[in-house]
């Protein structure tokens, strides 16, 4: 169990781990793993947890390798209630900036910490109960919703907990934006809250954690920042008779599947060294096939 006076902002690059308070957490551990598929996984997570933003390369290529066997359970735990603590050295929102600037670095995902010192958020509620009321509309788009608000906060330092932020990231992925707003106020609040309890329940310390479970009910967590090939690892073992696929690794493939990378993310599901991608990347915005937003601690592309 952690201190109490630990603060969730100061997730530890070298655990991999956006830590909350787990002063009232419970042992009472009665979720019922329901799975359509051979793997389930319940992943606790935030809109705002930097570490999360980090390990997206290696859910990306979880999925186009083993999506076939896994379902992916979105539960959102509630990583800054408000401002109304004092400890671990913050105590407002400027003092994530320059911590947000150091953990970019760690996991090579561009985050700019700028955000809390021009645009600072007041709670990361907000964009988790919006996520839970786009699931009510759609669980793929709302997986795509929750990225676009990601890249949104980490990239283009914008306060996702303003309901306009909101609205805009729910256009571009195609969600109904009324009926999220209307969502909001009902359903999802309450559905928002039965994922802050299941967190107790499980007993869940800090984001990421994933629940993966079998047709067994045998369960491994992952917690933290992890590479990939404990993901497989974790996978495979739980599911002998997973196979991953082959897939389209090329640029254009890869494009089609995500239509946003990182040099990071490409890296890690082309196959390439970190130095080929990026320098594919540039060559690529160059001849003008791909669009590159740039932030003093890395670039994002998309196809022009």
């Amino acid at each position: 169990m952690k201190d109490s006076k630990s603060n969730p902002l100061l997730c530890d690059p070298e655990t991999g781990v956006c830590e909350i308070d787990t002063s009232s957490t419970t042992s009472d551990f009665d979720y019922q793993f329901q799975q359509k598929k051979l793997i389930k996984i319940i992943y606790f997570t935030d809109p705002i947890c930097s570490s999360c933003w980090g390990i997206e390369p290696q859910l990306r290529k979880l999925k186009l390798e083993y999506g076939k066997y896994v379902e992916i359970e979105y539960r959102m735990g509630g990583l800054l209630p408000d401002w109304s603590y004092n400890s671990g050295g913050i105590s407002k929102p400027s003092d994530v900036a320059h911590h947000w600037d150091e953990v970019s670095a760690y996991y090579d995902m561009p985050i700019d910490g700028d955000v809390w010192l021009e645009n600072p958020l007041a709670s990361s509620y907000p964009p988790s109960i919006a996520f839970k009321a786009a699931q009510l509309q759609d669980e793929a788009k709302a997986q795509k919703f929750m990225r676009r608000m990601r890249e949104m906060v980490f990239l283009e330092k914008k306060n996702i907990a303003d309901w306009n932020q909101i609205k805009a990231a729910a256009i571009e992925v195609g969600l109904d934006a009324d009926k999220i707003q209307q969502d909001y106020a009902g359903k999802a609040t309450e559905l928002f809250k039965e994922d802050l309890m299941l967190a107790r329940k499980m007993g869940v310390r800090g984001f990421p954690t994933l629940y993966v479970n079998n047709s067994l009910n045998n369960t491994q967590v992952i917690y933290g920042f992890r590479p990939y090939a404990l993901f497989e690892t974790t996978l495979r073992s739980l599911a002998p008779a997973a196979f991953k696929d082959s897939y389209d690794t090329s640029w254009e493939g890869l494009f089609a599947k995500y239509p946003t990378l990182t040099a990071r993310e490409f890296t890690e599901l082309s196959g390439k060294s970190r130095q080929e991608s990026e320098s594919l990347l540039k060559q690529l915005t160059q001849e003008g096939k791909l669009k590159q937003h740039t932030t003093k601690n890395g670039s994002i592309w998309k196809v022009k």
